[in-house]
């Protein structure tokens, strides 16, 4: 039995993180109707999908592939960084879907990666990709999300869901380990994302500002980075530089243990946004800085995501995917 075919407003996707709740509606001709709400102006989930629908005058949806930044399993979801919980067939029923997938929000976003034009990716050194090699994802913005795409034996990839962000943050030098010992103190177990995301770039602010014998005024991160890309504050300079320091070590770390030699690719909120700032830190030197693996660290390359919706692309895939299949199945 065919698929069955596009029709206006029957097909919607999404990318829900910690502060914001993307949507849009998904046609043959591709995304429409996109729309940014703020996850703190809505109760749950169900009332911010709502709002959007109301806002776009969406009647009809049907099916829908989210993604959320969350690890996703089973029925219930409970949000690691917002409030956010709910039942993935509850809220099926209550909105009268017929699809409604519910996936890692990096394991979506990673579907995206090897449809990306060349004209939405930056690279950060390194050589040429290998072909048919995994892929390596990361990005910094209220979390730290982790993912990857494995070849397929089949042909096509497989995409990871993982909780990658919260491996053991690992301090390469004094000073590091300066940090990472206010980070114990503040939160216990240190993860890399409590110093890679956007509450982790106020805590380095804080941190060096102690080691420095400074009590730097609290700053939120977006005043960091901006302060850090005009020049106008030492602090907020040395906080983003090291910041893109560190995501050096974890990416190249992530890249050996999945064997990246498809390239490393940067997305989030944050790193987009630093843009030469990024691409003149310390991150490449960091990243190749890696002893006996220095040289297979060497050629693989790091791009920085600059598509403007690379998750509602995957969620897009994602849903696609889903429907063929349940096609074929009839």
């Amino acid at each position: 039995m065919p698929v069955e075919p596009f029709h206006p407003a029957t097909r919607l996707v999404g990318d829900v993180g910690g502060t914001h709740a993307r949507f849009a509606l998904l046609s043959a001709q591709g995304l429409s109707d996109i729309r940014v709400l703020a996850c703190a102006d809505h109760a749950t989930f169900a009332d911010a999908l709502g709002s959007y629908l109301a806002a776009v005058g969406a009647t009809g949806v049907r099916h829908v592939a989210i993604g959320i930044a969350n690890p996703v399993y089973g029925d219930h979801v409970q949000m690691t960084n917002h409030d956010w919980a709910f039942s993935i067939a509850q809220t099926r029923a209550d909105l009268g879907l017929e699809t409604f997938l519910v996936l890692n929000d990096f394991a979506v976003l990673a579907r995206a990666l090897p449809e990306l034009p060349a004209s939405e990716l930056v690279q950060v050194g390194g050589a040429a990709a290998v072909a048919d090699a995994p892929l390596a994802l990361l990005g910094a913005g209220t979390g730290l999300g982790v993912s990857g795409l494995i070849p397929a034996a089949s042909g096509g990839w497989v995409p990871l869901a993982g909780e990658g962000g919260h491996v053991s943050f690992a301090p390469y030098d004094e000073r590091e380990v300066e940090v990472w010992r206010l980070a114990r103190a503040r939160f216990g177990h240190v993860s890399a994302e409590r110093l890679l995301s956007g509450a982790g770039l106020t805590f380095l602010h804080h941190a060096l500002g102690r080691i420095a014998g400074q009590t730097p005024p609290e700053r939120s991160a977006a005043d960091i980075t901006r302060l850090a890309l005009d020049g106008s504050d030492a602090l907020c300079r040395d906080t983003v530089t090291l910041f893109c320091t560190l995501l050096g070590t974890v990416a190249a770390d992530l890249a050996i243990t999945l064997g990246a030699r498809g390239g490393v690719y940067i997305g989030g909120g944050i790193v987009p946004k630093l843009g030469n700032f990024f691409v003149r830190s310390p991150f490449r030197q960091r990243f190749e800085d890696k002893g006996r693996t220095s040289a297979y660290l060497r050629d693989i390359p790091v791009w920085v995501i600059h598509s403007p919706w690379p998750a509602l692309l995957g969620a897009a895939a994602a849903l696609d995917q889903a429907l063929q299949t349940a096609a074929s199945d009839r």
